[in-house]
């Protein structure tokens, strides 16, 4: 049997690891004939993920991949780095919702973090809700809160073990007292409050875990009832159409899409009058324009027509005569609206600039706020009576800087209070380089793409290098602060980001030609730009590492098993690989129209072209790869990663080791349920990463 070489540790030692050592995944037979293509599928029997067999062999697979990640994290200092420069960033502003401030704290570093609330912004913080006190588990976290109109109650959304399925609870905010309302199987769904009578929100009836996703109903909860006693408002569960909901100005509005994904039917239902009945102002649209607000009698929309997006309203009793409100900015991406009571503020993006432009509800300009290079921002509120617009600005290296920006004056202030203090940068702002620049993809198109590296790095090819995309469902990508990449960019590496075709950092039209039929050009950008980084001389194919998370994880994985000789590690996060199934698990239904309908033939052909589990052949060896997935994981199902892991492993060929780490209690998101877990995470990836490249 052929033996599988890998580093460890910085004491330079080998470790050599027969491939006897990884369990063997039986190969059962299988094959799928759909229009007249047969595919093998040998590890379809890792699907039946709760059966005996399948739990130890994913044991086993977690016993080889914990011990080599332990001693990759011991063979550096990620984890102490990580912990230091955590201490020493800056915190975020508050969140403000309705009355009160609302903030999330780690008060115990082995537990979930606890919602604070506060009545002015330099108040002391006031407990509100400890999951862990209610629920006596350290991996129940709060995913979502939503205070009443009057800021009477708040529901909070918990997750028990990393799984989409959530609950939903209620505290009484002035008593501090918790109610004994419990709404279970709530899933994809936030709670929207009727006044503070009660909270619509969406049911999940699934009863496997993996099977097709099944949140067909929206629910109406009176505070005070059991949930059985909850009145079904809306279901979908004979057409299996996917819908989304929210509140405003006393209206419920209910905007469905059909199971094909090519029409949709819009509705509200008045709740002052309780005799009123759901209403249809839209139906059968084909336009797909994007709601965005409800004020005075108007719906503010945002038309598919214009690529770069605009704002547009019409007369909810006349949906036919529709009104330009803020027209497209071509080549600025309209990227998010905010709309308070006085003015909509929206947050543009110009290729490596990113700006806020403050606009009254008639269009009319107001003001315009400008980030620095590289940078991103949140809006975190609006002071109504000063006029003061509290932002959160960041970068890749810089962590949060908060200021008050005058809407009427202009000035803006860097904003400190008792509970946000000064603290001295970690590093100079120049300490470090960022490029935002284009290459050009194997069809001529120019694609962006930010690097970063410690400034006066030597570009001699040497440089171990991250290379990092999504690239799916026109998502925009944004910076992230992350103290593991400081670290990471400290020892010398090289991180890149590519806003490869199927992303929405172009506009909608970038979006549509890297979905569908077009999903091979968001594949075939991502490999153009490590071949841009290897021609350049920032990194080479032997210290080159490539990680994606979901469908970022799909372009990994499709890069891998194309061009396998371009990469020397690979770390796909919770990705889809086996696209001749996709849709048969979980809410990949519902992603017909970014992938294709394998029903169609030739969009079941377009699938069978790059999916990664499909595609991998038996005389390569493919680069060192972790598959990192989660046992709960009802977005993404573990299986993709099992199914792909266990193909991998089971060839003669296969020389350089496969690892599979799934991670118990946890769900697409991974082990996020408190800060030990959180730095152990980071600290593994960077670690395993490193330790490969150096």
């Amino acid at each position: 049997m052929q033996k599988l070489f890998i580093l460890i540790c910085c004491s330079c030692f080998s470790l050599f690891l027969t491939a006897q050592q990884f369990p063997v995944a039986k190969k059962i037979p299988n094959s799928i004939t759909k229009h007249a293509i047969t595919v093998e599928d040998d590890y379809a029997w890792l699907e039946n993920m709760q059966s005996t067999e399948v739990l130890d062999w994913v044991a086993k697979e977690n016993e080889i991949s914990n011990a080599h990640l332990a001693e990759m994290s011991k063979a550096t200092n990620f984890s102490f780095k990580i912990k230091d420069y955590d201490f020493l960033s800056t915190n975020a502003l508050p969140a403000k919702n309705k009355k009160y401030y609302y903030s999330m704290y780690m008060l115990d570093k082995k537990k979930p973090a606890v919602l604070h609330y506060r009545e002015k912004l330099n108040d002391s913080p006031l407990q509100l809700v400890d999951p862990f006190a209610i629920y006596k588990d350290g991996n129940t976290v709060i995913q979502g809160y939503y205070p009443s109109e009057n800021s009477k109650y708040l529901a909070y959304k918990v997750s028990r073990n990393g799984s989409d399925r959530h609950e939903i609870r209620f505290v009484n905010i002035v008593k501090q007292e918790n109610l004994t309302d419990v709404l279970t199987d709530v899933k994809f769904s936030a709670a929207s409050w009727n006044s503070d009578k009660g909270v619509f929100y969406k049911r999940n009836s699934n009863h496997n875990f993996i099977a097709k996703d099944s949140t067909y109903q929206l629910f109406y909860h009176k505070i005070g009832d059991i949930q059985d006693k909850d009145a079904l408002i809306f279901d979908t569960t004979k057409d299996e159409s996917n819908f989304s909901f929210l509140v405003l100005d006393n209206k419920l509005f209910i905007n469905e899409t059909n199971k094909e994904e090519t029409l949709s039917n819009y509705y509200f239902l008045d709740l002052k009058d309780e005799s009123s009945k759901l209403k249809q102002y839209i139906k059968e649209d084909v336009s797909g324009f994007t709601f965005l607000y409800y004020k005075d009698e108007k719906v503010y929309f945002s038309s598919q027509k214009f690529d770069w997006g605009d704002i547009r309203c019409f007369d909810i009793n006349d949906s036919t005569i529709e009104k330009s409100v803020i027209p497209q900015l071509y080549s600025h991406l309209l990227v998010s609206t905010d709309f308070t009571e006085d003015y909509i503020i929206c947050k543009y993006r110009k290729f490596d600039k990113n700006y806020i432009n403050i606009h009254n509800y008639d269009g009319s300009f107001v003001r315009k706020f400008e980030a620095p290079l590289g940078f991103d921002f949140k809006i975190r509120f609006l002071d109504s009576e000063s006029k003061n617009l509290y932002v959160t600005f960041y970068s890749q290296t810089v962590s949060y800087l908060n200021y008050k920006l005058n809407i009427l004056t202009g000035e803006n202030k860097i904003y400190f209070n008792d509970y946000i203090r000064p603290k001295p940068v970690l590093f100079s702002f120049d300490h470090f380089e960022t490029k935002i620049i284009t290459y050009k993809s194997r069809d001529n198109k120019a694609i962006p793409m930010t690097i970063i590296y410690k400034k006066g790095l030597k570009l001699d090819g040497t440089n171990p290098t991250l290379l990092k995309a999504y690239g799916g469902f026109g998502s925009i990508s944004s910076p992230s602060y992350d103290t593991g990449l400081l670290h990471f960019l400290e020892k010398g590496g090289v991180y890149a980001f590519a806003e490869i075709r199927g992303g929405g950092e172009n506009g909608r039209k970038w979006h549509r030609d890297g979905k569908g039929l077009n999903k091979m050009n968001s594949f075939n950008d991502f490999i153009d730009a490590a071949e841009f980084l290897i021609k350049e001389n920032y990194t080479s194919p032997n210290k080159l590492a490539i990680s994606g998370g979901s469908n970022g994880g799909l372009v990994v994985g499709v890069a891998m098993t194309q061009r396998p000789e371009l990469f020397k590690v690979v770390v796909p996060v919770v990705g889809v690989f086996d696209m001749a199934k996709f849709d048969q698990f979980t809410i990949g239904k519902y992603h017909l129209d970014e992938y294709g309908n394998p029903d169609v033939e030739k969009e079941y052909k377009s699938l069978l072209e790059y999916s990664p589990y499909n595609n991998i052949k038996e005389d390569i060896n493919y680069p060192i790869t972790l598959l990192l997935t989660s046992e709960n994981d009802d977005r993404v199902p573990p299986i993709h990663s099992y199914k792909f892991a266990a193909k991998l492993q089971n060839r003669a060929a296969q020389k350089n080791p496969i690892y599979l780490c799934v991670q118990s209690n946890s769900g697409h998101y991974g082990k996020v349920s408190n800060y030990k877990s959180n730095v152990q995470a980071d600290a593994e990836f960077y670690s395993f990463i490193w330790e490969h490249l150096k």
